[in-house]
């Protein structure tokens, strides 16, 4: 079928769309010349942005202090019940992103397919590829029946790229009534503070893990990424153990990077771990077992202890 009509889901982060929102844009304008954003909140502030990357209208629901998730559903529900109905809507693999597609699936009466890499428009109908078992195997799925169709996809599935499009046409939605759902509210937001790059969006990641020791050695990691100009990062174990925030984890349950560098110091290489990783363009192994699978991924390996190796290259790297 031909995809006429496609929605994303966006989201700001610093007044700026989130680089998730960008790569669906991208990838929404590729199958289809009709490409809205829907935002929670005021869309004009990023109308410009959102335009230079393929969309043509922004759909813009202001849900106050309510739930976004509870709000926005709603809203859409509304927009498709006056006749503008899409034919699919992209939703970023993250918690708001499938808060509002679950409850809008709820209320369309539609299955949503999570966590993809890929999506096609051919032969077949409308495709999403989705990696199982870790990444080793993909499956292709396609929906059936009549649209909306609703497909979540992991972060650094594809690639930003401008269009230098014009600014997108903001047509504010109307909340409707919530009833009960109404009854929660929002009363604060805490955002994490953070110094250097976005994990997800560094050109550079230094990533420790379990064979640090101690939660006190993770300093040397955070000092690397500090002098390389990247963020740090982290597997499950050490998350698990307390050592460092959940927002530092890098794999399945965590964050997908694509960084130019990948810096794994004394991370074995569990499967869970690499699904969130491999895809980066050069990885650096530091392990002192050479059969740690990490190195089986690795464009350089370093059989060493960490506290050796990371050391030197902290000292090099202040040296120059």
């Amino acid at each position: 079928m031909a995809l006429n009509n496609i929605w994303v889901f966006a989201q700001v982060a610093n007044g700026a769309p989130t680089s998730a929102t960008l790569e669906l844009l991208t990838k929404a304008r590729s199958l289809s010349s009709n490409v809205t954003a829907v935002i929670g909140g005021d869309g004009a502030s990023v109308a410009g942005a959102l335009g230079e990357y393929g969309a043509t209208k922004v759909i813009a629901v202001d849900h106050g202090s309510s739930l976004p998730g509870v709000a926005i559903a709603s809203a859409l529900k509304s927009v498709i019940d006056g006749g503008d109905t899409p034919d699919l809507i992209m939703f970023p693999q993250n918690y708001e992103g499938r808060d509002v597609m679950a409850r809008l699936s709820v209320k369309l009466d539609k299955t949503v397919l999570t966590n993809n890499t890929d999506i096609s428009d051919g032969g077949d109908g409308v495709t999403v590829v989705t990696p199982i078992f870790g990444g080793n195997t993909l499956v292709s799925t396609s929906f059936t029946g009549a649209g909306p169709f609703l497909a979540a996809f992991r972060p650094k599935s594809f690639v930003a790229e401008s269009a230098g499009g014009a600014a997108a046409a903001v047509t504010a939605v109307a909340v409707p009534d919530l009833g009960a759902t109404g009854g929660a509210s929002v009363t604060a937001v805490h955002v994490e503070e953070t110094t250097g790059p976005k994990l997800d969006e560094a050109d550079i990641v230094v990533a420790g893990g379990r064979g640090l020791g101690e939660a006190a050695s993770y300093a040397m990691v955070e000092d690397l990424a500090k002098l390389l100009k990247g963020a740090p990062g982290a597997s499950r174990a050490i998350v698990d153990a307390g050592w460092v925030p959940y927002s530092y984890q890098v794999g399945q349950t965590g964050k997908v990077v694509k960084p130019t560098i990948y810096i794994a110091a004394g991370i074995s290489g569990a499967t869970q771990h690499m699904v969130g990783m491999k895809g980066s363009k050069n990885i650096i192994a530091i392990n002192k077992d050479k059969e740690a699978p990490i190195f089986g991924v690795a464009d350089l390996g370093i059989v060493g202890d960490v506290h050796k190796v990371l050391p030197k290259l902290i000292e090099a790297l202040k040296g120059r």
